[in-house]
């Protein structure tokens, strides 16, 4: 299984000290083993993580310096709004830092939700079945520029004359499409369609997670696509301290991922500024989570112990 750590705050050392937080981080983290790091695309700071008013960076920019100062890990969006760029400007985007990252971005992307941001910064923010039908568009588009097709494409709601992406992506055979969602109906239903990847949230319980799972798998097989294609990958908080959460207590988790056929998970630490926890995850926990066996060995469906 690979371990990804994404950073939702950047509250550290005031606006002075980001730039160096971000970069020992990033250092940390590769260093560690993690294979994959990621940010929110967001303006403000969102419910749950902090005030609004918390210091939030852009996230392509923010991507561009963590791809300067790493070598190895893979760089996304955990995950981008849709509404917010122009889809043939975003998939440009995520091909710049493919190609200056030596071909390690993903393209997280979404349907979006954070209304407040939006009406905030001026961002139109149409009601969510014509976002949900922007998705399907930009994903349609990205299967066309990733690959080079320069053919005219009309979508419901742009015309693309010239879908021109150059140069194209170093990632083979592109970016890895991370479609970020859980909804049962739509999301999951384009991350079959389209996607090579998708993102559910532990927060409402590991059932929950083997339920969107089982969705996930139902959807393949309707499209067609073999669920093996499909990267599992999952978001979690964890708080590797003391009197908090013990490595045990991670790896159990991660145990309990894996034979609900996660591939990927993905955690964010409030206490990440520390480094520690990140030298603690090097030492006794991204080895164990090496260890564990992949989809194809364990069995999809072969669970031994209880989800929740």
């Amino acid at each position: 299984m690979k371990i990804g750590l994404q950073l939702p705050a950047f509250r550290w050392d005031g606006p002075e000290g980001i730039r160096g937080g971000l970069a020992d981080i990033a250092h940390a983290a590769e260093e560690a083993g993690f294979s994959s790091m990621w940010v929110m695309d967001h303006f403000f700071q969102i419910p749950g993580v902090g005030p609004k008013t918390d210091p939030m960076l852009e996230g392509y920019s923010a991507l561009a310096y963590l791809a300067a100062v790493t070598s190895r890990v893979s760089l996304g969006t955990l995950v981008t709004g849709v509404i917010y760029r122009q889809p043939g400007i975003l998939l440009k985007t995520v091909t710049t830092l493919d190609v200056l990252s030596g071909g390690r971005a993903y393209f997280g992307v979404g349907a979006g939700w954070n209304e407040d941001e939006s009406r905030g910064l001026g961002v139109p923010f149409p009601g969510v079945s014509e976002r949900m039908r922007r998705l399907e568009e930009t994903l349609q588009l990205a299967q066309r520029m990733f690959h080079g097709d320069t053919s005219r494409f009309e979508g419901p709601f742009h015309v693309y004359a010239e879908p021109l992406n150059v140069p194209a992506p170093l990632s083979r055979p592109h970016p890895p499409i991370m479609v970020g969602g859980g909804g049962e109906k739509r999301t999951l239903r384009l991350a079959a369609r389209y996607g090579d990847a998708c993102n559910l949230f532990t927060r409402p319980g590991l059932d929950v997670v083997a339920h969107k799972v089982d969705v996930l798998r139902r959807h393949c097989d309707a499209e067609g696509r073999p669920f093996e294609d499909i990267e599992v990958t999952t978001l979690s908080t964890v708080h590797v301290a003391p009197g908090q959460q013990t490595p045990e207590d991670v790896r159990s988790h991660l145990r309990i991922l894996a034979r609900l056929g996660v591939d990927h998970a993905i955690f964010n630490m409030p206490n990440v500024r520390d480094i520690r926890p990140l030298e603690t995850f090097g030492r006794e926990i991204v080895p164990a989570a090496a260890e564990l066996p992949d989809r194809h060995e364990r069995g999809a469906r072969a669970l031994e112990e209880p989800a929740g």
